[in-house]
């Protein structure tokens, strides 16, 4: 983290998703209205009352992207953690409990792969009832091939070292080398993994919203926000910048994110830091030499 948050890049993406989490998490609290009210006031313009105006059943904008900010970010993160659980671990195991074990997981990762998420989470809705937790588990499950790639290949790399094959002949359990030497190899892929997979599911939750699905009405989400402006567009062209904006900017600094990440683990974070520290020792003054010397 103190890697991450030496660079530029990563004090940014940092920044931006920590403002998304407070705005998740205190933003129902800050609404200066009731987000679902209704009033006789429709389609107004931004005001001193109405700080984004309001929409077609005259309810204050502001307050319902206030408001809904919190479903967004449960939900993408909902999906990271899923998909987390669900794929690297397998992916990690797999390399480990046999051919039988990996055959399985490898045809269930194919499978996975080939299901249209969408589609298939809007089947799961229709049996389970529409919820966001579902929707959002089930999406989650359906991006774990990822994880379990990146795991894999991760733990395939460390697993020929000489020093996990001597832990091996000397009795270790795969418990034990995978949390002594796998895990620190597989974190840093798995770390940028989770950093992208919470911009797309940032990307998820707003696309199923806006279609209306895992969302009770008139509950407010920022891709319900998109949805509702875009029918009004005559009347308000403006109005769906403000949700619209808060979905990309919110993606782009995951991405930023999975990038600084990947620019500060393993080789490429290694010369960093030596380059670094080889600047720092370039610009650290020399002691002035005394006139003469002692007689």
């Amino acid at each position: 983290m103190r890697r991450v948050l030496a660079l530029n890049s990563g004090r940014i993406a940092v920044g931006i998703l920590v403002l998304v989490a407070l705005l998740a998490a205190f933003g129902p609290l800050l609404a200066p209205q009731n987000p679902l009210a209704t009033s006789d006031n429709t389609l107004a313009s931004a005001s001193g009352a109405h700080w984004l105006g309001t929409d077609y059943l005259g309810r204050d904008v502001f307050s319902r992207l206030l408001d809904g900010s919190r479903v967004s970010v449960l939900g993408s993160l909902e999906v990271a953690l899923m998909a987390l659980v669900v794929g690297a671990v397998p992916g990690i195991l797999s390399v480990y409990l046999g051919r039988v074990f990996e055959w399985i997981t490898l045809r269930l990762t194919d499978t996975l792969v080939a299901l249209p998420f969408l589609l298939f989470a809007v089947a799961v809705i229709a049996l389970l009832g529409n919820g966001i937790t579902q929707a959002m588990l089930v999406t989650g499950a359906l991006v774990s091939p990822l994880f379990y790639r990146v795991a894999r290949a991760a733990t395939l790399s460390v697993a020929r070292s000489q020093y996990v094959e001597a832990a091996i002949v000397s009795g270790a359990s795969i418990g034990w080398i995978v949390r002594r030497h796998v895990w620190v190899k597989v974190l840093p892929p798995i770390a940028v993994a989770l950093a992208q997979t919470i911009g797309v599911g940032f990307v998820i939750v707003s696309s199923l919203t806006f279609l209306g699905i895992g969302v009770q009405p008139p509950e407010p989400t920022w891709g319900g926000l998109l949805a509702s402006d875009l029918g009004y567009l005559s009347h308000q062209p403006w109005a769906p910048v403000a949700p619209a904006l808060l979905i990309m900017v919110t993606v782009w600094a995951s991405n930023l994110l999975a990038d600084a990440i990947r620019d500060v683990s393993g080789e490429a974070g290694r010369a960093l830091v030596n380059t670094r520290k080889a600047r720092a020792n370039r610009s650290e003054p020399t002691e002035p030499v005394a006139a003469g010397g002692p007689r």
